[in-house]
């Protein structure tokens, strides 16, 4: 179930000018290269990715991506988690997805953003303009064919989530989203157990199409079965993984 959108759409984030700069080879130092688009450069053109790339930083809750506005840049998220939503005419707002360190965001199928973004936590970035980045692509194949790679990921991504809000109950639609967190926390070497839930309860609520008020009740109730535990606001202890896994697929 989607909710209404409190207030108006919030500003374009830009560049803090007292944001750290990351010295004269962004791309060599940076820690979520490995786990991006940016794997698939060698070495060799790591100064000049670097030159295309302009490191932002935003706070939590900056729209920095906006529906409808010119798709000029695309994104790479090297720190914090992202929401991608669209609102809809009557103003609820639908969660597609959230994005985390290494993720690539901006991919649009026409001339215009079709999504907005917005930062849940503090977040960082590289920002590429379109254009050059086209450009370099055409050097570096292997860049472009990930890309490619990631666009067919996001495509499986979205017949996922149909069939999640299509087909499956509120157990089984928040035992798919822990798995797939926890499945996201050992892709970044962290323990696959322990999870940081950044986004509110409402936002859960929005992306598997549910209640604030059903998403707390099965939070409850899987806590109350010693599936999960809940040791702090934001965090998520999964207990039984197995089962969990198992609720998810159904069964």
């Amino acid at each position: 179930m989607t909710r209404k959108y409190a207030g108006s759409m919030l500003p374009m984030a830009q560049p803090r000018p007292d944001a750290p700069s990351p010295g004269p080879d962004p791309c060599a130092a940076c820690s979520a290269r490995f786990l991006s688009v940016c794997a698939a450069t060698d070495d060799d053109h790591l100064p000049a990715l670097a030159e295309l790339t302009t490191p932002v930083e935003v706070e939590a809750h900056r729209t920095f991506v906006m529906a409808g506005e010119p798709a000029n840049h695309l994104f790479n998220i090297t720190e914090g988690v992202v929401k991608v939503y669209r609102l809809l005419p009557d103003g609820r707002q639908q969660i597609t997805g959230f994005l985390f360190t290494g993720d690539f965001l901006g991919l649009a199928p026409g001339s215009v953003y079709a999504f907005s973004a917005e930062a849940v936590t503090r977040v960082r970035y590289c920002r590429f303009a379109r254009k050059p980045l086209e450009r370099f692509l055409g050097e570096v194949p292997e860049m472009q064919k990930k890309l490619l790679t990631i666009a067919s990921n996001e495509l499986a991504a979205a017949q996922e989530q149909m069939v999640l809000l299509g087909r499956k109950t509120a157990r089984e639609k928040l035992a798919s989203f822990l798995m797939a967190l926890s499945h996201r926390v050992r892709r970044l070497g962290k323990s696959e157990d322990a999870l940081d839930l950044p986004m509110t309860r409402a936002d859960i609520a929005d992306y598997l199409g549910l209640t604030t008020e059903t998403v707390s009740r099965t939070f409850t109730r899987f806590r109350a079965a010693g599936l999960i535990e809940l040791p702090k606001a934001g965090g998520v202890r999964l207990r039984d993984s197995a089962a969990l896994a198992a609720i998810g697929d159904g069964n």
